[in-house]
């Protein structure tokens, strides 16, 4: 049996050697979709899952990719593409929008090349997570008006281009932010500002982000971490920029400020409730 056994583990070892990391798309299983996108524009009326299973694009310069028209609505990209470059610089498209609604979910997916890439108008429980946003023109995630929500887990990379936009956020958020990178955000807008993490809900927790490569223009300012209400904790948040660069790396809104670490900016940190543990505060 022993020499059974040896044979089964080589193979399986063979059997690893060969596999090619890429070659399959979307690892998860389908079996708790209720449906699948498989277009651009669509409109979800039934609660559920809703997945992906081939990258999807569209050149619509209004309106939305994906509109979210019901609550306890889940939308699984299993890791594929939502495309919104082929618009061009002067989309006003958002990529998935809701507007009202509850308990929205959007997880796994790419989306690029929107006016705002996830767009959510009030509601409440709201999950965003571990998902990919690029070169997207205004905001990379704006949930404004929720409350209950979190984002989690996504990376947000070279946000701007919006030619009348200004400020331009890589999130701008009514909700906990939990280990988030937002790296790049730009403003093509005369004197135009740049935010990297905006905060606006009261109590919410900011916690292990990273903030770097924020580029405001002419007599514009950058601001890598600002919380617009009272009450909030930021915690283990790093705010960098490698070249000097006016603005604030933290505006803490008399929130609690601690264990955080940021440099390159004019201000290092304003209005923060220091807690101790900060790093060129």
């Amino acid at each position: 049996m022993s020499s059974l056994y040896r044979l089964l583990a080589a193979a399986l070892v063979l059997g690893s050697l060969c596999f090619v990391p890429g070659t399959i798309r979307a690892a998860e299983s389908y079996d708790s979709c209720t449906g699948f996108i498989d277009s651009v524009p669509v409109t979800i009326t039934t609660q559920g899952v809703w997945c992906f299973r081939k990258d999807l694009s569209t050149n619509i310069t209004d309106g939305n990719a994906i509109t979210i028209a019901t609550n306890n609505v889940a939308i699984d990209c299993n890791d594929f593409k939502l495309g919104g470059l082929a618009a061009g610089d002067g989309s006003k498209a958002s990529g998935i929008y809701a507007k009202d609604r509850r308990n929205t979910v959007v997880r796994h997916c790419n989306v690029r090349g929107f006016h705002v890439g996830i767009d959510i108008f009030s509601g409440a429980g709201h999950l965003i997570e571990d998902n990919r946003l690029d070169n997207n023109l205004l905001a990379g995630i704006r949930i404004l008006g929720g409350i209950g929500s979190l984002v989690q887990r996504n990376r947000v990379y070279d946000t701007g281009g919006a030619p009348d936009g200004s400020p331009i956020y890589g999130m701008n958020v009514s909700a906990d932010v939990i280990d988030n990178v937002v790296e790049g955000v730009f403003v093509v807008a005369k004197n135009g500002y740049v935010y990297g993490i905006v905060l606006y809900a009261p109590g919410a927790l900011a916690r292990n982000n990273h903030v770097s490569g924020l580029v405001a223009a002419g007599t514009g300012k950058a601001g890598g971490m600002f919380s617009g209400t009272t009450g909030m904790t930021l915690d283990g948040n790093q705010i960098i920029s490698t070249a000097a660069i006016t603005g604030s790396g933290i505006a803490g809104a008399s929130s609690a400020c601690r264990n955080n670490t940021v440099s390159g900016f004019s201000v290092a940190a304003s209005n923060c409730q220091d807690g101790g543990g900060n790093a060129g505060m």
